[in-house]
């Protein structure tokens, strides 16, 4: 794992990198964003989509809902990046659209894209 920061006037977004899953259950997703805080003092972070389990993204299994309620908690805001088109649940593409209207996750498609949109929000 390879952790970027970008600083943009006094924000500050963490951009994790992997090649591995590295959310695989709500613990791993806690012990993630307790390293972005504390090594980083960060409470923004862009992670991609690879780097979290399948299950993540049925919406059924509840890990989604759980792992995002911990990160609203604690105001860790997240973006996930990827192509989620790949999904043919209507129930995730609605999550995804009123997710990102709000302040706290987002899913996009570009790490760019979510860099700026993660030091745009308080």
């Amino acid at each position: 794992m390879n952790i970027r920061i970008s600083e943009k006037d006094r924000s500050k977004v963490a951009i994790i990198e992997s090649s591995d899953v590295l959310i695989n259950n709500v613990h791993d997703a806690l012990d993630l964003m307790a390293t972005i805080s504390h090594m980083y003092d960060c409470n923004k972070m862009v992670v991609s989509k690879t780097s979290i389990t399948e299950s993540f993204f049925d919406l059924k299994t509840g890990l989604a809902g759980e792992i995002l309620q911990k990160y609203t908690n604690y105001n860790m805001k997240i973006a996930i990046v990827g192509n989620f088109e790949m999904y043919n649940s209507k129930s995730l593409k609605d999550f995804i659209f009123e997710s990102n209207k709000g302040r706290q996750v987002f899913f996009l498609p570009e790490e760019e894209t979510a860099i700026d949109r993660l030091h745009n929000v308080r």
